[in-house]
């Protein structure tokens, strides 16, 4: 097993991946059947979200860590009984952020506007700064699926852009390959910019009730 900087190994699938990482790296090594044999043992099908929050470091900076902590809480304790009745995973919190990942991206738009509309209903009638503004970022695509440590690929960088840097508040950005999967299902707008990872992105149209 593959030793840490603390001196823990890692075990199971994080454990195999860094070992074929260790075999890409060597002098001579046969780099394209590596990588044959990764996405064999790694290669998925997965939707993904990123979530963010509008503001919030502005938020921070006006009202404190503690203000920070307590949004966190709500957010968590509001989206992820969702996130569960839509049969996502959760692989990682980061401060306001999430990471999500879908079977199907249908499921990942359903739960991506049930969020949407939790968070609306939530910020109703309660002052600014305690309104929960969500950004939303979808990809959809051929991942590398880490158990459920991780999860690398280009739609998972592109998702990323959207939700964390692209998004505004309410908005659910996607990416090409999130368009074409919902086809004629939802209406979606060309957006002007490119992000690494995908062919074009969109916006996706749906009932706003903030």
């Amino acid at each position: 097993m593959i030793p840490t900087a603390d001196g823990e190994e890692l075990k199971g699938s994080v454990n195999r991946l860094w070992q074929l990482i260790e075999e890409r790296s060597q002098p001579g090594a046969d780099r394209e059947g590596i990588d044959r044999r990764i996405w064999d043992l790694f290669g998925e099908d997965w939707a993904i979200m990123f979530t963010d929050l509008s503001g919030f470091s502005r938020q921070v900076a006006a009202f404190g860590i503690l203000h920070f902590l307590e949004v966190i809480w709500e957010q968590k304790k509001l989206l992820l009984p969702i996130v569960a009745k839509h049969d996502g995973i959760l692989i990682k919190i980061e401060a306001d952020s999430f990471m999500i990942i879908f079977r199907k991206p249908e499921r990942a738009f359903e739960c991506s506007v049930a969020m949407q509309h939790a968070c609306q209903e939530w910020s109703k009638g309660k002052p600014p700064e305690e309104h929960i503004l969500l950004c939303i970022g979808l990809g959809y695509g051929r991942i590398l699926r880490i158990g459920d440590a991780d999860v690398y690929g280009a739609e998972v960088n592109a998702a990323s852009k959207l939700g964390e840097d692209r998004a505004k508040s309410h908005e659910i950005l996607v990416t090409a390959s999130v368009a074409k999967a919902l086809g004629d299902t939802t209406t979606f707008e060309p957006l002007s910019f490119d992000v690494p990872g995908a062919d074009a992105v969109y916006k996706a149209a749906y009932d706003v009730r903030a």
